[in-house]
């Protein structure tokens, strides 16, 4: 964190004086350029920055997993379940359960063909 802190004063500080330096010669192509390479580096000190939040992050969040919820078809009370259907998902159009169970969506069955006759 200290080397993150020390790079951190010197890329402010150099793009500090090639600003100073832009500003007092607007016209030339070098000064600009400078300025440009010490943004650059800053903003590569900044990122090195959020990097290191980040993993700072990360190490407390992993000594407390969290609990992955349950999906929302696997709950009991499948009456309670939100939505965004006006009829709350219910494609019976009676509004009743028919007493045919349904296989998991599966079609409905059709009946066979009888098999074609040998001819002798």
């Amino acid at each position: 964190m200290e080397d993150v802190q020390a790079r951190l004063k010197e890329s402010a500080d150099a793009c500090l004086k090639s600003y100073e330096e832009w500003t007092s010669k607007e016209g030339s192509a070098e000064t600009r350029e400078n300025l440009q390479e010490s943004i650059h580096e800053l903003r590569k000190v900044a990122s090195r920055l959020e990097i290191e939040i980040a993993i700072s992050e990360r190490k407390k969040v992993t000594s407390k997993p969290l609990p992955i919820p349950p999906h929302r078809s696997q709950s009991k009370h499948k009456g309670n379940v939100e939505s965004i259907l006006p009829d709350n998902g219910n494609t019976d159009p009676d509004g009743q359960k028919s007493d045919k169970k349904n296989n998991g969506g599966s079609r409905k069955s059709r009946p066979r063909r009888p098999a074609p006759r040998k001819s002798d």
